[in-house]
C-alpha cells in the first residue's frame, strides 16, 4: 500500500491516513473522483474498514459514482444510512468548478472550468445529428507552441490529474442530463426497470475526444488512467472505439498509448515538409515526419476498420499547394497507413500568423486526396462565436484578466465587509 501521512478530519481527534498519490483537500478530506475502484477500496481500508468491507464499499461506491453520477453519499440507497455520513466525512465527490458556460448558435456548448487551485481550462460539447462529441483537455496549458493554434500560445500550468480529466465527463453528463434517471430504491425502481434509461437534451455524449487544451501524450500516465474510467464496462462504459486521443507526434509515446489505453489514434499533422512542419508545428524538429509516420504505422489496433486520422489545418499559401496535397498522398502510401485526412479550415484569432485558405483552394485539395483513395472531408467550423473551435482554446479562458479577477475579489471582500457592518 503507498505511504501516507496523517491528515486531520474535522470533528475527530485521531488523524486519518491520506495516501501521498492523493492530493489532499483543505477540509482533510479525498476526492475519490479519478480514482479506480482497487484504489478506493484501499482508502477505505487506510481509514478504517477491514478488507471485505472495504472491497464491497468500494463496489458499491464505484457503481453509484461512474454509473449513476452521483454527489452526494446520500444518494447512495444500497449502502447502510449509519454508513453514508462515515464517508461523508472522509470523503468527497468532485466535480470541476464552472467559471463560465456558453451556448453557440449552432449548438456547441463550452465550459471554462476552474481546477481547486485556482487555474482554468476549457473543454467542448459539440452535437451533431447522429453523434454528440466531448472535447476534453488533458493539460492547463500547452508546451507545443505550434504557430497556428490560439491554446499553443499559452504557458504551461500544469498537467491536469486523472480526476479532473475524467471529472470534464462526468460533468457533461451532469449537464446533459444523461445519467440513468432515479437510483434505484430512491426512485422507486428497480435496476432491471432503470437500467439504460438515459435521458439528454436532444444530444447524447457518444464520442470523447482528448483534443482540448494540451498534449495528452505529455500527460500520459494520468490520461491513461483516466480513460481506463471511462471505459470500465462497471463505470462509465464507452467504448474504445467511440475515444480518440489527439497528438501533435510524441513519438516514443504512441506505442505505450496503442499498448495501454487502445483507443483510435489521431495525430496533427498539418504539413508534409520538414521546414514547413518545423515551423508551424516546433515538436517536429525533435520527431520528424518520418519517424512520426513510422510510429503511426506501427500503431498496433490501426486498420482499415480503425483509421488513424491526420489532422491538416488549412493555412493559406503555407500548406494548401496541390503539390502538398500530393505529397500526403505520397507519405500515407508509402507508409502503406490505414488513413483518413481531416482538412480543418484555419480559425483566426487576435494576432494570428496566418489566413485560412480559400473555400476553393480548400476543396482543390481535397479533390486531389479523395481521387487518390483517401478519405479528405472538410471539418465544418464549430462554436466560432464562442471561441470554441478548433485551435481557439484560450481566448474564453483569457476574457478575464488577471486584473479584471482582482477587482472582482476586491468587489466581494468590501461587500462582505459592508454586511458585516450591517
Amino acid at each position: 500500500m503507498t505511504a501516507t501521512k496523517l491528515m486531520p478530519i474535522p470533528g475527530h481527534i485521531d488523524p486519518v491516513p491520506v495516501p501521498r498519490d492523493v492530493t489532499p483537500r483543505e477540509d482533510g478530506r479525498i476526492d475519490l473522483i479519478g480514482l479506480p475502484k482497487k484504489r478506493i477500496a484501499e482508502l477505505f481500508e487506510t481509514a478504517g474498514l477491514d478488507a471485505k468491507a472495504a472491497k464491497l464499499r468500494a463496489k458499491q461506491v464505484f457503481h453509484w459514482l461512474y454509473h449513476r453520477g452521483v454527489t452526494d453519499f446520500e444518494a447512495m440507497t444500497d449502502i447502510a444510512k449509519t454508513m453514508r455520513p462515515w464517508l461523508a466525512e472522509r470523503f468527497v465527490i468532485g466535480r470541476p468548478d464552472v467559471a463560465e458556460a456558453q451556448h453557440s448558435s449552432d449548438g456547441t456548448r463550452k465550459w471554462l472550468l476552474r481546477t481547486a487551485d485556482g487555474h482554468d481550462f476549457e473543454m467542448v460539447f459539440i452535437p451533431d445529428a447522429d453523434r454528440g462529441t466531448l472535447c476534453v483537455s488533458s493539460q492547463v496549458g500547452c508546451t507545443l507552441n505550434c504557430r497556428f493554434c490560439h491554446t499553443g500560445t499559452m504557458r504551461l500550468v500544469r498537467n491536469l490529474t486523472a480526476g479532473e480529466i475524467v471529472g470534464q465527463v462526468m460533468l457533461a453528463r451532469d449537464s446533459l442530463g444523461e445519467w440513468p434517471k432515479g437510483g434505484g430504491t430512491m426512485a422507486g425502481l428497480d435496476d432491471e426497470e432503470d437500467e439504460g434509461s438515459y435521458s439528454a437534451d436532444g444530444r447524447l455524449l457518444t464520442n470523447i475526444v482528448m483534443m482540448g487544451m494540451g498534449e495528452p501524450l505529455y500527460n500520459f500516465d494520468n490520461v491513461r488512467d483516466a480513460l481506463k474510467l471511462v471505459m470500465d464496462g462497471d463505470g462509465l462504459a464507452l467504448s474504445k472505439r467511440r475515444i480518440t486521443l489527439s497528438t501533435s507526434g510524441v513519438v516514443p509515446r504512441m506505442a505505450d498509448c496503442a499498448e495501454e489505453i487502445g483507443v483510435n489514434l489521431a495525430v496533427s499533422l498539418h504539413a508534409v515538409t520538414k521546414d514547413v512542419r518545423d515551423e508551424i508545428v516546433p515538436i517536429n524538429k525533435k520527431y520528424g515526419i518520418e519517424e512520426l509516420l513510422q510510429a503511426c504505422a506501427d500503431y498496433k489496433g490501426a486498420s482499415n476498420a480503425r483509421r488513424i486520422t491526420f489532422e491538416y489545418v488549412m493555412l493559406k499559401d503555407k500548406n494548401d499547394s496541390d503539390e502538398d496535397a500530393r505529397e500526403l498522398v505520397r507519405l500515407i502510401k508509402h507508409y502503406k497507413l490505414p488513413a483518413k485526412v481531416n482538412l480543418i479550415p484555419f480559425n483566426p484569432w487576435p494576432g494570428a500568423p496566418y489566413d485560412c485558405s480559400t473555400p476553393e483552394r480548400i476543396k482543390a485539395f481535397s479533390n486531389i486526396v479523395f481521387e487518390a483513395g483517401i478519405s479528405a472531408p472538410v471539418r465544418t467550423p464549430r462554436g466560432r462565436d464562442i471561441d470554441a473551435a478548433c485551435g481557439q482554446l484560450k481566448t474564453a479562458a483569457e476574457k478575464k484578466s488577471r486584473a479584471q479577477r482582482d477587482r472582482e475579489e476586491l468587489e466581494r471582500i468590501y461587500a462582505e465587509k459592508e454586511q458585516a457592518l450591517g
